[in-house]
């Protein structure tokens, strides 16, 4: 029997990555889904060639993170070997803008899957991995940040992304659950949302150079950020799911770049100078910046033998070409 997963938020960017690899290791793989009037599910199309005889193996469910008697059946019948926490309210900036929303979805939803393992009875054999954040740090009171770094969140989103991985830790040693967090710094791919400021960068590189789109507007550009490649980030969670005990993890580059880095990259990839599209807009400024990130990958390293592979230089050139490729199929 292959060993069966479940993974909230698998049409997003890693829950999409997720998917895939678990399904080239064989793995039956249950997603999540929120029902919604528009479907959402660009992502994970492409997964119904991962079929096993007459049977998909990607089986979609809805349910919802808020409501946690959906989650208690899901889980019961499933009975799932492994589960992917990867559902959040995961914007940064509009997490300001709905912070009851966020902190009920991103940091209590947490806590309605870890209850819900509790009380349908597979506390014993299930694995459960929790995504945390970077955003965790904030304002960083260390630099490189690690694991044992303690957290000064400056978001909505940040507080609820500590409230649930301590959430996790307390459930780890309060019920002897196979719980693990992965710290995970910022980490962007072609699936990144365009709401999202890597891929808002890289988006707009790729039609100023079709001639579809004229200026850029950004927030601040000195945000100093530790970006890596989602693709690779999907396998450190795998990996601290396959371990003898559970920990907690940093995934990261140790490398930092600011956002003006990034420009300059996606930009002179696609031969333009950024300074001639980009203009300001003070409407992208969060109430509270975090600065500085950057992570110190060490002990995954270490323990679970990752590390990252592709750099934000790279990152930004695969990005580009990603969208260039598109807009040159959508033109015909």
């Amino acid at each position: 029997m292959p060993k069966k997963a479940l993974i909230t938020g698998v049409t997003g960017q890693d829950g999409s990555y997720l998917a895939e690899l678990l399904l080239e290791k064989g793995y039956e793989v249950h997603g999540l889904v929120r029902r919604a009037s528009t479907l959402n599910r660009a992502r994970i199309d492409h997964l119904h060639s991962f079929e096993h005889g007459d049977s998909p193996r990607l089986i979609l469910h809805y349910g919802d993170l808020a409501d946690s008697v959906s989650l208690v059946k899901l889980l019961y019948s499933l009975q799932p070997d492994e589960i992917y926490n990867l559902a959040a309210q995961s914007h940064v900036r509009v997490s300001f803008d709905i912070p009851e929303y966020t902190s009920d979805i991103t940091g209590v939803g947490a806590g309605r899957i870890l209850e819900a393992i509790i009380e349908s009875g597979i506390g014993k054999k299930v694995r459960y991995y929790q995504a945390s954040s970077s955003e965790m740090f904030g304002k960083v009171q260390a630099v490189p940040q690690t694991e044992t770094t303690p957290f000064y969140p400056r978001s909505p989103y940040g507080c609820a992304k500590v409230f649930a991985h301590w959430l996790t830790v307390n459930y780890r040693e309060s019920y002897g659950l196979f719980a693990c967090s992965g710290i995970l710094f910022n980490h962007e791919s072609p699936r990144r949302g365009e709401s999202f400021v890597t891929r808002k960068i890289s988006l707009a590189a790729a039609r100023i150079k079709k001639g579809l789109q004229k200026e850029l507007y950004l927030g601040s550009l000195d945000a100093k950020r530790d970006w890596g490649y989602a693709k690779e980030y999907v396998e450190g969670m795998w990996r601290m799911l396959q371990q003898d005990k559970p920990d907690d993890y940093v995934l990261a580059t140790n490398e930092t770049h600011t956002i003006e880095d990034f420009l300059e990259a996606a930009f002179g990839h696609a031969d333009l100078d950024w300074r001639d599209y980009v203009k300001f807009d003070s409407r992208y400024l969060r109430p509270a910046e975090v600065d500085l990130l950057i992570g110190d990958y060490s002990k995954a390293r270490r323990e679970l033998g990752w590390e990252p592979q592709t750099r934000m230089h790279g990152l930004a050139r695969l990005m580009v070409d990603a969208d260039l490729a598109t807009l040159t199929r959508s033109q015909g």
